[in-house]
């Protein structure tokens, strides 16, 4: 009987140890599945988070190289608007010191000659503005009935500053040598000239 007492005991024991031992490694292994399972998430965020900083990153490098390219082309333009000014400044006094010169009524005498020679030229009108009509009248008046039979008139205006229009066919067509239109001009000229020669100077 005490034998047998002792067997139960030793079974329940014996019993008892291995429940506990299979409980252990159940517990364990479940520890280890949700480690790994956290390592794997974590390797997951770890790499979204990675992804994203790569896509930022590169989101602003390009937008800085865009910046970069934006403040090189707005320096360019600038720098053309600011060549384009100084160069019509220029054309412009050059313009304004030939207009005041007196190499001005010449000018006047040269082109009227030329548009008098056209067969389909009639009723020349010279147009200066009202200083300068006063100043040119007589002598360009007398230079031109010199030289030309059909008839020339001189005619003030004041919706410009310096220099000349002409009319022709009773003011059927205007040709512009104002000193606005002739800078213009010239200015347009050049500009191309110009650009062509910053590009060489790179």
């Amino acid at each position: 009987m005490e034998i047998q007492l002792k067997e139960l005991i030793d079974q329940i024991k014996k019993d008892g140890v291995e429940a506990a031992e299979s409980e252990a490694q159940a517990i364990v292994k479940a520890a280890n599945d949700e480690a790994e399972q956290i390592i794997l998430r974590a390797k997951a965020e770890a790499e979204r988070i990675l992804q994203e900083a790569k896509k930022e990153n590169e989101r602003m490098t390009k937008s800085s190289e865009d910046a970069i390219r934006q403040a090189g082309r707005n320096l360019l333009i600038s720098f053309r608007e600011s060549v384009t000014r100084e160069l019509k400044a220029i054309v412009g006094e050059n313009v304004t010191a030939a207009y005041e010169s007196g190499a001005f009524a010449e000018l006047i005498i040269r082109i009227v000659e030329s548009f008098a020679k056209k067969p389909d030229a009639e009723d020349i009108a010279v147009i200066l503005n009202s200083q300068d009509l006063s100043k040119l009248e007589e002598t360009v008046l007398a230079a031109l009935k010199e030289k030309i039979s059909t008839g020339i008139t001189l005619k003030a205006s004041d919706h410009f500053d310096g220099g000349f229009r002409i009319a022709v066919n009773n003011g059927s067509a205007y040709y512009d040598y104002s000193a606005e239109a002739v800078v213009d001009m010239l200015s347009n000229y050049l500009s191309p000239k110009v650009t062509e020669l910053l590009k060489e100077a790179k």
